[in-house]
């Protein structure tokens, strides 16, 4: 007796429904409006699916835990390195640093932090989400401002550049993360702030 063969499987896994963008980023938006509102300790998976008009399970395909969603809503606010212009001159480069920086933790992005900042401190994970999402491109933009300036001849080259970032930033980030509500700053104050740590950050790199 013959047998007939079975019929041939495709190697590899199978495709799924491709994942949809909008209903990615809606969930992470929700993700941020719960932080923002109710803080990391009383942040819920189903809260947030609630309030991007999901399923949980729907959330779980994307995000396995809620630290999982957590730092994949802080990578959507990852500063942009290449925004940083060459305005010709090391104070005109950190004062459009230092206002973008203002500007930017008045905003959502300071009240991510806030929320955050206490779990990062016994959270692995979330912290080096924090780093890489707020810390590292404006350390990297006060750097390559730096190393500009040094071959201008504005400055003389500086050895350890890298714990520049710090040092300039460092205090704007102080003076806006220790505010209990950073959104309620207007732009026009914000900025006003930062162009007062200009002077501070120029001599910390050695301008004038």
């Amino acid at each position: 007796m013959t047998r007939i063969a079975p019929p041939a499987t495709q190697d590899g896994p199978r495709r799924g429904r491709p994942r949809d963008a909008a209903r990615d980023r809606a969930i992470l938006d929700a993700t941020l409006a719960v932080l923002a509102e109710n803080g990391y300790g009383a942040l819920t998976t189903a809260a947030v699916a609630a309030r991007a008009g999901v399923s949980t399970a729907t959330l779980y395909r994307r995000w396995s835990s809620k630290d999982e969603l957590v730092i994949a809503a802080a990578a959507t606010h990852v500063e942009d390195i290449h925004a940083q212009p060459d305005t010709g001159t090391l104070e005109g480069d950190l004062r459009v640093l230092l206002r973008d920086k203002a500007a930017a933790l008045t905003g959502e992005a300071g009240r991510l932090m806030q929320a955050l900042v206490g779990e990062a401190a016994q959270n692995v994970a979330l912290a080096d989400a924090l780093t890489t999402a707020f810390l590292e491109p404006v350390h990297r933009r006060v750097a390559e401002a730096v190393r500009r300036a040094a071959e201008r001849g504005e400055i003389a080259a500086v050895a350890e550049v890298d714990l520049l970032g710090a040092v300039v930033v460092g205090p704007l980030m102080s003076r806006f993360l220790l505010m209990p509500r950073p959104d309620q700053v207007d732009a026009a104050t914000a900025q006003a702030a930062a162009d007062r740590f200009l002077p501070f950050a120029l001599r910390a790199v050695g301008g004038r």
